[in-house]
């Protein structure tokens, strides 16, 4: 480089020609080393260019003054400080500039030659001394300089303000730390300018302190925003390898104005207070992140989305896995106990699609619904062939029509349920009966118009002859799934039900000590109902006759109470309605104990895959005993702690159990209001059957109870027993394994929510499977809502575009995330056998 402005020569002036030589010199230099700086491709080690520089300058001075020596030493120490920061440089700079302009490569370059005239000592030289020649030269020399200088903090300052916003997104303070130990600039271009400006009298070594001070600076920085947070306290949205891809979902749904109402109130994990917030994702410039990276590699290793394929099977539009496994059928030894209506799930459940009945039509909703469907969404004639005289249903043209009656009253359901008011004041419908069991449905007219009295019914029937009485209940809205009273305990818990019902349902009560009857007692709530309206209650045929007598032994025995024999004569019908005891005195003054009364080690709320025992569990005598007292009348128990939650015991989320409940419900309350209901863009009344799929303690439930909705809660079996609190107050479900097929018929449920199960099923169980199994029973146009861990959400929103649903938003915050999408109409044209499920 040329010599510096003031640089002294020992007070002698140069000759025109010695000044000449010099001066061509110099500039030969500069030429040479400008253009190998322009033409550069890429960052090499600088201290070539600077010893060759250096080289020059010292040739110059060499001939102009043999006294400054001790200048050049500095200057050279300076230079070798300078080249063994160079050297530090990461490797994957120098050999890859990436898409980085060239004008920022070259300042990347020329930092060093920069710095090192900035570092030179400088002295002041009076004007006398100077040519007129040198002058010029100088000059020369002095723009170039600050022209280099210029560009070097424009480019270092560029190049900074990207690699900041890059460390941001990413949250990585490790690599800003990286940056700031690379090269030799680890200033802002603030300071650099101002070193530029200090006192000419400034040496090296008190530049090189504050080069330390602001490395120091830059990872006092670097270790603020390590937590996720900027200096002003806004909260920083962490990128992670799965959330590129969230943050172009986000963007297409705030579009549709629902971002922004999510983002306000949703809230991770459940039962956490904090609040989720908009995801911003910043330009990260011309290099990739490490997220982005990663997550491409990572992509590149996944296998391919499942190949969807339309399922081959007997059952066709109607298959339920578990119920349809004809292989597991023809191989049982015996169906004299309905084993054949019972689960035979096969070992590996189905990952194919269910095709759509031809003609399928979007379903009318509730509470239309009630009274006529659509028949090609279920164009089964059989049983309104069979049972049309009796009301259950009949074909009206596009639709089925269901009067409103059943067998035990063809004249009306309402009228029916009145009667049994009126004969017992006590059942108080909606307010001390809320929960009931309707066993042999139907077409589910009981607990359809039930909802009218505030009281929901969960209705069963078995997958029989009777051609899809359940798929015609839930078509119409109301709640029903395909269960029969076989071998095998019913999948809910014991004492829960308010009143259990049962209109000419056609089971054997009497026969084997009363084993199916003495199954109802225990679900039964200890001053429960049940009501049985049957012909032998009011016919005189001889086997009506044989059935009523062994009925009166049987519930004597049992210690039943008859409340009331009424004779409903607008249906012409009787009903009889038994009461269970409150307490176990009658059990102790029997003379015989038939039926025997249950060990102690016998759990009444064991219910999956428990065999069926001919035996009665004593009734709970404490008070803090769940069974002991009746619930509060509804809706208050929708609301309240259970008597039996103790604060001793320690609930599901860590907290004291009524705590933890209130909690539960409060988290749910706000969810709902605030983010699903306004929040999803879900046309809630086009939304009548739903299933919280990982319920807790109901609160998801609980919070949509003033919605015209039904919603069934699942306790995974490998969840905690929370079913009997959801019982308590007032709500209902049922016990289930999602390593197996649900009971229910296809196209069932218009919004299915998923509360951190995927991430739990994916332990134990085929994801695929799973996904196949919601594809199965919720409708086209049903809204799937996931709440789970980021990686599972890609994972889920990836098969779930697989089958071409539509991504209604979907955000993430901490790792966890929220998915809302829709089902759609689409089913692959690719077909699959499933040869256990031919008959």
């Amino acid at each position: 480089m040329a010599l510096g402005k003031y640089s002294r020569v020992d007070g002698r002036k140069s000759s025109s020609s010695y000044c000449s030589t010099v001066t061509l010199v110099v500039f030969v230099a500069l030429c040479l080393v400008g253009v190998w700086m322009m033409t550069s491709s890429s960052v090499v080690p600088v201290q070539n260019a600077d010893v060759a520089s250096q080289e020059k300058k010292n040739q110059v001075k060499e001939q102009a003054n043999e006294s400054n020596e001790s200048t050049v030493r500095n200057e050279n120490n300076e230079s070798t400080v300078s080249n063994e920061n160079n050297e530090s440089n990461p490797k994957q700079f120098e050999d890859n500039p990436g898409d980085l302009p060239e004008d920022a490569t070259k300042g990347d370059t020329n930092v060093n030659s920069a710095k090192e005239e900035n570092n030179e000592p400088q002295e002041n030289k009076s004007a006398s001394e100077k040519t007129s020649e040198d002058a010029a030269v100088e000059n020369e020399e002095e723009k170039l300089v600050k022209k280099e200088d210029e560009t070097k903090f424009e480019d270092v300052s560029k190049t900074e303000t990207e690699n900041h916003e890059a460390q941001t997104e990413d949250g990585e303070s490790k690599a800003k730390n990286k940056d700031s130990e690379a090269g030799d600039t680890t200033t802002d271009s603030t300071d650099d300018n101002s070193s530029m400006q200090q006192d000419s009298d400034e040496g090296s070594n008190e530049k090189k302190g504050n080069l330390d001070e602001n490395e120091k600076k830059s990872e006092e920085n670097s270790n603020e925003t390590k937590d996720g947070q900027n200096v002003d306290g806004q909260i920083e949205e962490k990128v992670d390898q799965n959330e590129d891809k969230e943050s172009d979902q986000t963007s297409e749904k705030k579009k549709d104005g629902q971002a922004k109402d999510l983002a306000s109130s949703e809230v991770f994990p459940s039962g956490a207070q904090s609040e989720l917030l908009n995801e911003t994702t910043t330009q990260t410039g011309a290099w990739a992140t490490q997220a982005t990276e990663s997550k491409n590699e990572k992509e590149a290793q996944t296998p391919s989305k499942p190949n969807w394929k339309l399922c081959n099977v007997t059952a066709g539009p109607d298959y339920i896995p578990c119920l349809d496994n004809w292989q597991a059928i023809r191989s049982l030894r015996s169906t004299k106990h309905y084993e054949h209506r019972e689960r035979h799930c096969p070992e590996e459940p189905p990952t194919c699609l269910v095709p759509l009945p031809e003609g399928y039509q979007r379903p009318i909703e509730w509470p239309t619904s009630r009274e006529k469907i659509w028949y090609h969404n279920v164009p089964h004639t059989k049983l309104a062939q069979i049972k049309g005289h009796q009301n259950w249903v009949k074909v009206s043209g596009d639709y089925l029509t269901f009067p409103g009656g059943g067998t035990q009253f063809k004249n009306g359901a309402l009228h029916y349920i009145d009667v049994i008011q009126q004969a017992i004041p006590d059942i108080a419908w909606g307010k001390r009966t809320r929960v009931v069991l309707d066993v042999g449905c139907g077409v589910a007219s009981f607990g359809g118009f039930l909802f009218e009295r505030d009281v929901l019914t969960m209705s069963f029937a078995p997958k029989d002859e009777h051609e899809a009485q359940v798929q015609f209940a839930l078509e119409r809205g109301i709640p029903a799934i395909s269960a029969v009273m076989g071998t095998k305990r019913l999948q809910f818990p014991g004492r829960v039900f308010d009143v259990v019902h049962c209109a000419r349902c056609r089971v054997p009560w009497h026969i084997e000590g009363g084993k199916l009857l003495l199954e109802l007692n225990r679900v039964l709530r200890p001053g429960g109902f049940f009501i049985w309206s049957a012909t032998p209650i009011y016919q005189k045929l001889p086997d009506d006759v044989a059935i009523w007598q062994a009925m009166k032994e049987l519930t004597k025995s049992m210690c039943w109470e008859v409340v009331s024999i009424t004779r409903d004569t607008v249906n012409g019908v009787g009903i009889a309605v038994y009461q269970k005891p409150t307490t176990n005195e009658c059990y102790e003054k029997r003379t015989q104990n038939v039926p025997p009364v249950c060990q102690e080690s016998d759990d009444p709320n064991a219910a999956w895959n428990v065999p069926l025992q001919a035996c009665m569990h004593k009734i709970p005598v404490v008070e803090t005993e769940r069974g002991s007292k009746w619930p509060k009348q509804w809706p208050a128990r929708v609301e309240q702690p259970p008597y039996w939650l103790l604060s001793s015991q320690v609930g599901v989320y860590g907290k004291a159990a009524p705590e933890d409940f209130t909690a539960d419900y409060q988290h749910w309350k706000r969810v709902v209001a605030k983010s699903y209901l306004t929040g999803m863009g879900i046309n809630w009344s086009s939304v009548r059957n739903v299933m919280d799929m990982k319920a807790i303690y109901g609160g998801f439930a609980a919070a949509l109870r003033d919605l015209k909705v039904w919603v069934m809660n699942v306790v995974p079996i490998d969840s905690p027993d929370t079913l009997p609190i959801i019982y308590e107050r007032g709500l209902f479900g049922m016990y289930h394994d999602w390593c197996e097929s649900f009971s229910t018929y296809p196209r069932s449920y218009d919004l299915l929510h998923a509360d951190h199960l995927f991430s739990k099923v994916k332990k134990r169980c085929n994801l695929v499977a799973v996904v196949a199994e919601v594809d199965r029973i919720l409708r086209p146009e049903g809204k799937l809502i996931v709440r789970d861990k980021v990686e599972i959400i890609n994972e889920v929103e990836s098969l779930v575009k697989a089958m071409h649903w539509e991504v209604r938003l979907t955000y993430s915050k901490d790792k966890e995330g929220i998915l809302c999408v829709q089902k759609t109409v689409w089913r692959p044209t690719e077909v699959e056998t499933v040869a256990y499920a031919i008959a």
